[in-house]
């Protein structure tokens, strides 16, 4: 049987948060022509309009403009863009993870159990950073994700989760958790020709004990030796929520002449990534990489800038999973790596009800890669 003529699970369509909506377009360009000879299921575009609107008292509302009855429903949100913001009485507010995740819930509460199944696509996990009690604490993620559960969502799709075991919140709904390795090695290669992925000239380093099992992935499918820099804090003050570092303690082998990649999940203000790259050049590393999922720059891109010009950090490779600044995106040092084809992929297959098993084997796939590349 020819793939166009597979029968959806129901009519494809994607409601596209103001936070998304150009991860959205790009994501729903390539499913247009993916679709294109499917006799039922082809369209011009898949976007579901929908109105966001807010109140002077800064209370909000969410309306769909077109039936959803009996369709498959993807609802993208970027729980990370700070870049959205409404008015409040008088004043212009940047909305937050909080804001944003309460839009998905008030397009739920307007979809009204009428579409077949919901999918919520939500690349930045929302409150995925606290993700298990200490104490007297909330436990957000969890708590959220139940609620999705109880608002009628059947899968949710995120990407590289701060912890995944937070899943286990909702065990009777799907979750996938997807990781961007393949896409972001592939960048990586097509991008610097001139860097020879060889054990003896190239070193994958891991930011701290966390990110460790991320590092031994890249490590391996790349064939190269791994480092692990060690976090020492100082658990008797808190700032900013967090126990703040004292030294970065360097575990592993020789960095002199080497060409260094730095793994993590996240770039939040960069303090870390700074001690760690200054480290490495007093080691006197070579060229230094860093490869993440989500750049949030807490705290702006200027220090990046400065890292760049006095010839410390060479690249940053990151997603565009969620909101990036356009000065960033324009800057020599960044490098977009584009997952909207990977999840339009996904959305494909999920929408036929075919296993996303081959789209998610990104062990095999980086190794075919690999070989091709040589």
């Amino acid at each position: 049987m020819e793939e166009n003529t597979f029968i959806p699970y129901g009519k494809l369509g994607i409601v596209a948060l103001e936070s998304c909506t150009e991860l959205a377009g790009r994501i729903d360009s390539h499913l247009v022509r993916m679709n294109k000879e499917h006799p039922t299921n082809s369209a011009d575009t898949y976007i579901i309009e929908s109105k966001e609107s807010r109140f002077s008292n800064g209370e909000g509302k969410i309306a769909i403009e077109e039936t959803v009855r009996g369709k498959d429903l993807y609802i993208m949100c970027d729980t990370g863009n700070y870049s959205c913001t409404y008015e409040m009485y008088g004043f212009t507010n940047h909305k937050s993870p909080d804001d944003h995740f309460q839009d998905i819930k008030r397009v739920l509460s307007a979809i009204s159990g009428k579409a077949r199944r919901i999918t919520v696509v939500m690349p930045l996990l929302y409150a995925s950073r606290q993700h298990r009690k200490r104490g007297r604490e909330s436990l957000d993620c969890a708590l959220a994700l139940q609620e999705l559960e109880s608002l009628g969502v059947q899968d949710i799709i995120t990407f590289d989760v701060h912890d995944p075991t937070v899943q286990n919140a909702v065990p009777m709904i799907s979750f996938d958790n997807i990781y961007p390795t393949y896409e972001t090695i592939k960048t990586f290669m097509e991008t610097e020709k001139d860097i020879a992925v060889d054990k003896n000239k190239m070193l994958v380093i891991s930011p701290d004990s966390g990110a460790m099992d991320r590092a031994i992935y890249y490590s391996s499918v790349l064939g190269l030796d791994i480092g692990l820099f060690y976090k020492r804090r100082d658990h008797s003050k808190v700032v900013k929520g967090k126990n703040p570092i004292v030294n970065h303690e360097y575990i592993g082998r020789d960095v002199e002449g080497q060409d260094i990649l730095i793994v993590d999940d996240m770039i939040s203000s960069g303090e870390s990534i700074f001690d760690i790259i200054t480290e490495l050049k007093k080691r006197k590393a070579n060229k230094i990489f860093v490869a993440t999922t989500f750049s949030l720059f807490t705290e702006g891109i200027a220090k990046f800038q400065k890292f760049y010009d006095e010839g410390l950090l060479s690249k940053v490779y990151s997603t565009n999973l969620t909101y990036v600044p356009k000065e960033a995106i324009e800057s020599e040092w960044y490098k977009v790596v584009d997952m909207s084809e990977s999840i339009a992929n996904i959305i494909y297959n999920l929408n036929y009800d075919k296993s996303i098993r081959g789209i998610l084997r990104n062990t095999e796939n980086i190794k075919s890669l690999i070989e091709a590349s040589k």
